[in-house]
C-alpha cells in the first residue's frame, strides 16, 4: 500500500513522542534545532582586513561582512523569503567597495534553472553586484562563475558554458566576450587585468586558453589530448601553470580507483603558448589526481614555487615543487589529510584545515610554502574549517563550530593567535535548543569483514541501568564524506546533525557510521576495494554497525533502525533484503529501521533490500537504486551493453537485483528535479516494491533537486522521517 503524499506532508512539525521516549531530555522540535543561519562562502577583501560570508538562516540567504576594527558583522542585502534562490560565487572588487555575486541555481541538462516553489513566473540565474555600505543589488546578467578583472572595469561570467562580461562602471547588458568550441569554465585574469586566461573542456579532452583583451585573439597554451585543469598566472602574467590528466585516466564513478596513469604540472608561455613538464606524480599511490576543498588546485607562492595536493603517502597533503623544476617537498607529513587550502596574500603562507592529531575533527594550520613544520591556529573539542587569511595579512578568519554550538564565522587576530572573535554573536537565535543536546562519542567497530569502523554516537540523557532504548543508525552521502563530532561544514549534513540530535533528544541511541569509501582515513579506506558499484562492500559496515548496537547493553535489539541520504538509502534498500541469514536469534524482524539519503540513500536502499528480515522499516532519501543508471547521470557515454562485465557487477551492486526479497516498509523521500540521483530511481523502486506488496510511503517535492533547495522542504522530510520511525518502531515499554 502507498501512504498517499497529503497525508505524508501533513504531518505536524512540532511532533510529540511519548513521555517514555522524552524522558530526561528537553524537549525541542526539529525547527528550533535546525533554526540557527548556516554560514558558508567565507572570503576576504583583496586589501584591508574586511571579510564576507552567506547567511542561510531557514532558507533566507544573505551576504553579510564584518570589517576591523571591531569586526562587527552586518548584513548587505535584504532577501527575507525562504525562497529556495541560492547565494555564492562572492567576488570582491578591487576596491573592496562592492561584492559581485550569483543568485539561483544551476541548471539541469535540459537548461531549466532550479524553481523549488514552481513559480510560473520563472526563476533564473543571475550574478549580481552590491555595494558593500549597503544599497540594492543591481542584476548584472543570466550566468553564474564571475571573475572580477583586477582593473576593476569589468566582470566575465559563464552562460550557458561560454565566456559573456560586463562593465561594472554602468548598466549597460552583459554581451558574450569568447565565441568558441567547447565548454569553457574556471576562469582567472591575469594580474594585470589585460588577458583572460579559462579551461575549454571538449570532452574527452580540455585546453586551457588565453583571451587578450587588446587584440581579441585566443591562444590555447600547450594544447594536447589530455585533460588540462587549474589554470594559475604567475606573478609577472607572463606564465601558467596548471595541471594536466592524461587521456583515458578517469575510471568508472563509484568505484575504487588507486593507481593510474601519472598526472602532472606543466607551465606554459603566454606569448608562445609552449609549455614543459615541471613535475609528474610517481607511479603508484598518488598516480591519480586527489582534490582539496581550494579555489584552484594549485597556487603559485612565493620564491616561484608551485603548492599542490598529493597523496603519495597515501594521506592527501600540501607539496611544494620549484617551478623550474625538481623534487616536491612534503609541506604537511603525517597520518591526515589537508581539506579546506587557502594561500596569503603575499604568497608565503598557506592556511588549511586537517583532521592532523583529531582524526574525528578539522582544525586550522599554516605551513610556510618554502617548508619547515606545520604550525595549529586551532586545537580542542571544537571544529574548525574555510580558513582565510585577511587582505592586511593580520587575520585569519574560518568558521567553528562544537558538539553543541552551530557553525559561525569566526576570526583570529595578531600573530600570536589567542581567542577566535565571533563576527556576528548575535545570530544564534534565541529558541536554540544548545543546553538540550548531546555530545557525540566517537566509536570504533568492526565491519562483518574484519575492517575497522569509526563513527559517532549520540547517547540520550538520563539512561539509567538496565534501560534498553531503540536506537538508529545513520549512513551519509557522497561517499566521499567524514561525519565529525560536532556540526558538520556542509549544509546537508548540517542538517543531518540537527536530526542526529533530535532523535537523541526523543530517546533513541543514534549511532552515525563513517562508512568505507568515505574521506579522511586515507586513500586505502576511500579506495576500498568492492565499493560501491564493484560490489557495495560497504554492506559490510552495515551489518558490523548493527551487530555493534544490538550488543550494546543501552540499546533494545529488537528496535534498530537505519537512515541515510543518497548512498545511506542506497545501503538501507539493499541491507533489508539480504541480510537475513547474518544475524542470530533474538532480533525482533518487525520493528528494526533504517534512513538514508544520497549516497547515503543507496546504503538505506541497500540495507532495505539486503536484510528485511533484520531491518524492519527504513527511511530512504533520494537513494540509489541501479548503479547502472546512476554512472549513466556522470558519464554519458558510459553504455551497459558495450561495458557488459561492469554492467553486470554493477547490477548486482544495486538494490533493484533485490526487491523479490524486500518486505520490510519504506519511507522514499526525493525531489523531482534531482541532479545528482535521477528521480527515476525512486519511480522505479516504488513500481518494483509494489509489485511485491510492499508498503510504500512517500513525500515527493515538485521541482525541488537533490540538496532541498528550501529550509521548509528540509524540516518536512524530517518530520515525516522521525514520524515514520515512531510509528513503525513503536515506544518503548
Amino acid at each position: 500500500m502507498t501512504t498517499p503524499l497529503r497525508l505524508v506532508a501533513s504531518i505536524s512539525l512540532a511532533l510529540v513522542f511519548p513521555a517514555p521516549l522524552a524522558a530526561q531530555q528537553s524537549p525541542f522540535t526539529i525547527e528550533q534545532v535546525m533554526g540557527a543561519p548556516f554560514p558558508d562562502e567565507l572570503t576576504a577583501a583583496p586589501t584591508g582586513g574586511a571579510v564576507a560570508w552567506v547567511f542561510n538562516t531557514r532558507g533566507a540567504r544573505n551576504i553579510w561582512v564584518a570589517a576591523p576594527p571591531d569586526y562587527a558583522g552586518r548584513v548587505v542585502t535584504a532577501y527575507a523569503e525562504d525562497d529556495g534562490q541560492e547565494v555564492g560565487d562572492l567576488r570582491w572588487t578591487p576596491d573592496t567597495r562592492a561584492i559581485v555575486f550569483v543568485r539561483g541555481g544551476s541548471p539541469n541538462e535540459k537548461g531549466e534553472y532550479p524553481n523549488p516553489h514552481s513559480l510560473v513566473a520563472g526563476v533564473e540565474q543571475a550574478v549580481w553586484v552590491v555595494p558593500v555600505a549597503g544599497g540594492s543589488p543591481r542584476r548584472i546578467g543570466e550566468g553564474h562563475a564571475p571573475a572580477v578583472s583586477p582593473k576593476g572595469d569589468h566582470v566575465a561570467l559563464l552562460r550557458r558554458g561560454q565566456v559573456w562580461w560586463a562593465s561594472l562602471a554602468d548598466t549597460l547588458p552583459a554581451e558574450q566576450l569568447i565565441h568558441a568550441r567547447g565548454t569553457a569554465r574556471s576562469l582567472r585574469w591575469s594580474p594585470d587585468g589585460s588577458k583572460l586566461a579559462f579551461v575549454s573542456d571538449r570532452g574527452d579532452h580540455a585546453f586551457v586558453a588565453v583571451y587578450d583583451v587588446a587584440t581579441k585573439t585566443l591562444r590555447f597554451l600547450d594544447p594536447s589530448v589530455d585533460s588540462d585543469a587549474d589554470p594559475v598566472w604567475s606573478p609577472d602574467g607572463r606564465r601558467i601553470a596548471f595541471l594536466r590528466n592524461p587521456a583515458g585516466a578517469e575510471g568508472l564513478p563509484f568505484t575504487p580507483q588507486r593507481a593510474g596513469q601519472p598526472w602532472s604540472i606543466r607551465v606554459a608561455e603566454v606569448a608562445s603558448g609552449a609549455g614543459r613538464q615541471v613535475w609528474i606524480a610517481d607511479s603508484g599511490p598518488g598516480s591519480v589526481f586527489r582534490e582539496v576543498v581550494a579555489d584552484n588546485q594549485i597556487r603559485w607562492g612565493a620564491g616561484n614555487r608551485i603548492v599542490f595536493p598529493w597523496e603519495k603517502d597515501g594521506w592527501t597533503h600540501l607539496y611544494a615543487v620549484p617551478v623550474d623544476g625538481g623534487r616536491a617537498a612534503l609541506l604537511t607529513p603525517g597520518g591526515f589529510e589537508v581539506e579546506h587550502v587557502r594561500m596569503s596574500p603575499d604568497g608565503a603562507t598557506m592556511v588549511f584545515s586537517s583532521n592532523q592529531d583529531d582524526i574525528e575533527r578539522r582544525h586550522i594550520w599554516k605551513v610556510s610554502v618554502s617548508g619547515g613544520p606545520p604550525t595549529a591556529l586551532t586545537r580542542g573539542t571544537d571544529l574548525e574549517w574555510t580558513p582565510v587569511m585577511t587582505g592586511d595579512g593580520r587575520g585569519v578568519a574560518f568558521i567553528r563550530a562544537g558538539p553543541r554550538m552551530p557553525p559561525r564565522p569566526v576570526i583570529l587576530l595578531g600573530p600570536g593567535g589567542g581567542t577566535p572573535r565571533d563576527l556576528a554573536p548575535g545570530a544564534i537565535p534565541s529558541d536554540f535548543p544548545e543546553a538540550a543536546l548531546v555530545d557525540p562519542q566517537p566509536v570504533l567497530f568492526p565491519a562483518a569483514d574484519g575492517m575497522t569502523i569509526h563513527g559517532q554516537l549520540f547517547v540520550p540523557r538520563g539512561i539509567k541501568t538496565g534501560d534498553r532504548r531503540p536506537a538508529v543508525i545513520f549512513f551519509h552521502g557522497g561517499s566521499r564524506r567524514q561525519m565529525l563530532l560536532g556540526w558538520h561544514y556542509f549544509y546537508y549534513y548540517r542538517n543531518a546533525y540537527a536530526l542526529n540530535q533530535y532523535l537523541a533528544s526523543r530517546g533513541y541511541v543514534v549511532l552515525s557510521v563513517n562508512y568505507r569509501s568515505g574521506i579522511a582515513y586515507g586513500m586505502e579506506f576511500r579506495e576500498a576495494l568492492h565499493y560501491g558499484a564493484q560490489g557495495a562492500s560497504e554492506f559490510n559496515d552495515v551489518l558490523g554497525a548493527g551487530l555493534y548496537l544490538r550488543n550494546r547493553p543501552d540499546v533494545d535489539p529488537k528496535r534498530i533502525g537505519l537512515w541515510g541520504g543518497s548512498y545511506g538509502g542506497f545501503l538501507t534498500a539493499l541491507g533489508l533484503a539480504r541480510a537475513s541469514d547474518l544475524f542470530a536469534a533474538g532480533v525482533d524482524p518487525k520493528r528494526i529501521g533504517l534512513w538514508g539519503g544520497s549516497y547515503g540513500g543507496f546504503l538505506t536502499a541497500l540495507g532495505l533490500a539486503r536484510a528485511s528480515d533484520l531491518f524492519a522499516a527504513g527511511v530512504d532519501l533520494h537513494g540509489v537504486h541501479d548503479w547502472n543508471i546512476e554512472i549513466q547521470n556522470w558519464v554519458p557515454a558510459y553504455d551497459p551493453a558495450k561495458q557488459a562485465e561492469a554492467a553486470k557487477l554493477a547490477s548486482e551492486s544495486s538494490p533493484l537485483a533485490y526487491v523479490k526479497d524486500w518486505r520490510s516498509p519504506v519511507l522514499l523521500v526525493h525531489g523531482d528535479d534531482d541532479r545528482n540521483v535521477q528521480f527515476s530511481q525512486t519511480v522505479q523502486l516504488t513500481a518494483a516494491l509494489r509489485t511485491q506488496r510492499v508498503d510504500v510511503e512517500q513525500l515527493i517535492f515538485p521541482d525541488d533537486i537533490h540538496d532541498f533547495l528550501t529550509h521548509a522542504h528540509w524540516v518536512a522530510a524530517y518530520e515525516a522521517a522521525a514520524a515514520f520511525f515512531q510509528r513503525r518502531l513503536g515506544r518503548t515499554p
